[in-house]
C-alpha cells in the first residue's frame, strides 16, 4: 500500500498538515557507510530516497543518512562492527597511560550535559577534587546547540527547564566562586573545535564530563579523548547518569540481556555486592578566591535565551515555569516528599493516571537534575532493610522503575541502530504501516473518540508529561488500532515531552508497538476501553482532560457513544470514534503477521 499522506511533525510542535505535499528527491544517492572490515574507511553505497522513514520525517536528511539496512543492524548483533560505546571504552584504555602524564594547567573544567546538579554527580566531582588538590580554579560549561535539540527532536519545554535550570546552578556554583560558561554555538559540528578553543584559552588540561549513550554523543567523545590529547589535554568522560554501567552485567552465556526481567535479577545482585557503587559523589568546595576576578567576564555573562527553534510563548514559559520548577533542589524535594508521603503505596497506585500517587520526578533524571544513584539510594534508606528487593512493596516497585531506566540505556549501548530510527527487532521493519496525515492529526490532538486516548494526548499538550500507564494505551493505540508507524508517535512525544529521554521513550514505543526489547508479542494489542475503565473507573482522570464529557455520568464516560450518553457528547462537540477496535484489531493482526511472515503463536 502506498502512503496516504505526508505526516511530519513540525518542528514548533505542530501537528502534520493536511495535504502536504513530499519534499525529498526520489533519485537515489550515494551515502558514507562504515566498511566491514574497517570502522574507520568508509565507502560509498546506494540509498533510495523514495523511503517513508524519509518522507514522513522519521529520518531528518539534514542530519541522518536514511534508514540502515537489516544486514547492517544484524553485523552488530553478530559483533562484526564495534559499537560506539566499544570503541569510545577502547580509546579511553588506548590513551590512559599518556594522558596520566599530563600534569596539572591553570584550570580545571567540567562540561556539563545532561547533569545539572552539583550534588552526586561523578564527573563533576572528580574535576572540583582534582582542581583542590593543585589549588587552581574549576570552570564549569554547557553548550547549547540548536542543531542538536532539532536532531534528538527536544522539545521546547524541556529546553526551556534546561536553561531555568541553568540559572539555578549558576547561582549555586557561583557561591563557591565556580564559574559557569554557556555559549550557543549554532553549527553542531563546529562544538568540538569550540571546546578544544576554549580548554586552551583557559589553560585547562584536565577535563572532565559524563558519559550520554546516544551514538552520536559516544563517538564525539571518543574523537574528543583523542583529539584533547594531541592538545596536551586529559579528556575524561566517566559513567555517570546509569546506577550501573551499560556492559556490567552479563547473561550466563555471556550476552547482554535483552529482557528486563532477568536484567533486573541481576542489576540488583551485582549492587548488593557492590553496594558502595550507590554512594554520593561529593560536591566541588570553594574556589581559590582570584576564581572571581579571573573570569569576571563569565561571571557577569547571562543564560541565553532558547534558540529560535525552540522558543516557548509567554503564556507556555508561564505554565511550564508553573508546573515544573527547575533545578536540583526542587528535584530534591519532590524525592524528599514522595519518599515521605507516597512511595509506600506506590505499587498499588502508581498505574491509576487519577491518582497522582508518582513521584514526577522522570523531568529531573532527563535533565540530570537528580542522579539515578541518589533516587535508589534515598529509596533504599527509608525502607526497612538495605535490600534492593525486600522490605516494603511500594519503595520495592518504585526501585524496579528507576532501574527500567538503566536497562534502556545499556539496551542503546549494545544495540546502537536503535537510535539510528531501527526498531530493536530490526525484522519489524517489514510491516506495512499507514501514514495517514489525517488520523494522525487526531490522535496529536486527542480527538479520536477514544476518551482515555483523547485524556491522556490533551495532557501532554498541556503539561509536557503523561502518566506512564497512559503512554502505553496511547502508543498501542497509534500502532496497533490505527497501525500508523510508531516512530511518528516516537517522534511526537520526543518533540513535546518535558521529561523526554531518547532510551526511555524509544524503548517504551517499542514495548507497546512490539518491536522492542523484554518483548510482548504481537498479538498482546490493549482495548483502550478496557484499560479506561481498569485504570480510571471513576472517569476523574477523562473528566479532567476532556471537559466535553465533564457532564457524562457513570462508566459511560469510557464509552459515550456506546453508553447512551451520546446526545451529551455531541452537544459538547466530542467526536465519534475514529476507528472500531474490533475490526481494528483484526486488521492490526494480519498486517504484522504477512510482515512477520508466521502465524501467530
Amino acid at each position: 500500500m502506498a502512503p496516504k499522506r505526508k505526516a511530519t511533525s513540525k518542528a514548533n510542535g505542530e501537528p502534520p498538515s493536511k495535504k502536504p505535499e513530499p519534499s525529498i528527491s526520489r533519485a537515489p544517492r550515494k551515502e558514507e557507510q562504515d566498511t566491514k572490515d574497517d570502522p574507520s574507511r568508509t565507502t560509498t553505497v546506494d540509498f533510495d530516497h523514495s523511503r517513508v522513514e524519509e518522507q514522513y520525517g522519521i529520518v531528518q536528511r539534514e542530519f541522518y543518512p536514511p534508514e540502515m539496512s537489516n544486514e547492517r543492524c544484524e553485523r552488530y548483533n553478530n559483533n562484526e562492527i564495534p559499537r560506539p560505546i566499544e570503541i569510545l571504552e577502547q580509546t579511553i584504555a588506548d590513551t590512559a597511560e599518556a594522558r596520566a602524564q599530563i600534569k596539572p594547567g591553570e584550570a580545571v573544567v567540567h562540561w556539563f550535559k545532561r547533569d545539572l546538579r552539583t550534588h552526586d554527580n561523578k564527573g563533576l566531582s572528580l574535576a572540583g577534587q582534582l582542581a583542590k588538590k593543585y589549588n587552581i580554579p574549576l570552570i564549569a560549561m554547557f553548550i547549547v546547540s540548536p542543531q542538536d535539540y532539532q536532531a534528538h527532536f527536544t522539545s521546547p519545554p524541556r529546553v526551556d527547564f534546561e536553561l531555568r535550570t541553568l540559572e539555578v546552578l549558576k547561582r549555586d556554583l557561583g557561591e563557591k566562586d565556580i564559574p559557569l560558561f554557556v555559549e550557543t554555538v549554532e553549527d553542531r559540528k563546529t562544538v568540538p573545535a569550540r571546546l578544544l578553543e576554549l580548554f586552551e584559552k583557559w589553560g585547562a588540561k584536565h577535563v572532565f564530563c559524563n558519559i550520554e549513550y546516544e551514538v552520536d554523543e559516544l563517538r564525539r567523545e571518543a574523537k574528543m579523548t583523542k583529539k584533547c590529547l594531541e592538545r596536551g589535554i586529559d579528556f575524561t568522560a566517566v559513567h555517570d547518569d546509569v546506577v550501573v554501567a551499560p556492559g556490567q552485567l552479563h547473561t550466563q552465556q555471556g550476552k547482554q540481556f535483552s529482557v528486563y526481567s532477568p536484567w533486573s535479577r541481576a542489576w540488583i545482585a551485582h549492587l548488593h555486592a557492590n553496594p558502595d557503587m550507590l554512594n554520593a559523589f561529593e560536591a566541588p568546595g570553594q574556589n581559590p578566591p582570584t576564581a572571581r576576578e579571573r573570569f569576571k567576564d563569565i561571571f557577569d555573562t547571562p543564560i541565553p535565551s532558547a534558540p529560535e527553534n525552540k522558543k516557548l510563548s509567554e503564556e507556555e514559559r508561564k505554565r511550564f515555569t508553573h508546573l515544573w520548577p527547575a533545578g536540583e533542589h526542587e528535584a530534591l524535594e519532590r524525592l524528599e516528599r514522595f519518599l515521605n508521603q507516597k512511595i509506600g503505596v506506590y505499587k498499588s497506585t502508581r498505574n491509576f493516571p487519577a491518582a497522582n500517587s508518582t513521584a514526577m520526578l522522570s523531568v529531573h533524571h532527563s535533565a540530570g537534575t537528580l542522579a539515578a544513584r541518589t533516587a535508589v539510594r534515598s529509596a533504599r534508606d527509608v525502607n526497612s532493610t538495605k535490600k534492593l528487593d525486600g522490605g516494603n512493596e511500594g519503595i520495592k516497585g518504585w526501585i524496579s522503575e528507576v532501574a527500567w531506566r538503566d536497562f534502556y540505556k545499556h539496551v542503546l549501548s549494545h544495540w546502537p541502530y536503535v537510535c539510528m530510527h531501527k526498531p530493536f527487532k530490526y525484522e519489524y521493519t517489514n510491516i506495512e504501516w499507514e501514514y495517514d496525515a489525517d488520523l494522525f492529526d487526531k490522535w496529536c490532538r486527542g480527538v479520536t473518540g477514544f476518551p482515555i486516548v483523547d485524556a491522556a494526548m490533551r495532557q501532554l499538550n498541556h503539561m509536557g508529561y503523561m502518566h506512564n500507564r497512559c503512554r502505553m494505551i496511547v502508543a498501542s493505540f497509534l500502532a496497533k488500532d490505527l497501525l500508523i508507524d510508531w516512530r511518528m508517535g516516537e517522534r511526537y512525544f520526543m518533540e513535546h515531552l518535558i521529561d523526554g529521554d531518547f532510551a526511555s521513550n524509544n524503548g517504551g514505543w517499542g514495548f507497546s508497538a512490539s518491536t522492542g526489547v523484554d518483548p510482548q508479542p504481537y498479538f498482546r494489542i490493549f482495548n483502550p476501553l478496557l484499560q479506561s475503565e481498569k485504570f480510571d473507573a471513576e472517569g476523574d482522570y477523562i473528566r479532567k482532560w476532556v471537559p466535553e464529557l465533564a457532564e457524562v455520568e457513570g462508566k459511560a464516560v469510557h464509552d459515550p457513544y456506546g453508553r447512551g450518553a451520546g446526545v451529551v457528547a455531541e452537544r459538547n462537540g466530542y467526536p465519534r470514534p475514529v476507528v472500531d477496535h474490533k475490526e481494528s484489531r483484526g486488521r492490526a493482526l494480519k498486517r504484522y503477521k504477512d510482515g512477520l511472515g508466521r502465524e501467530t503463536a
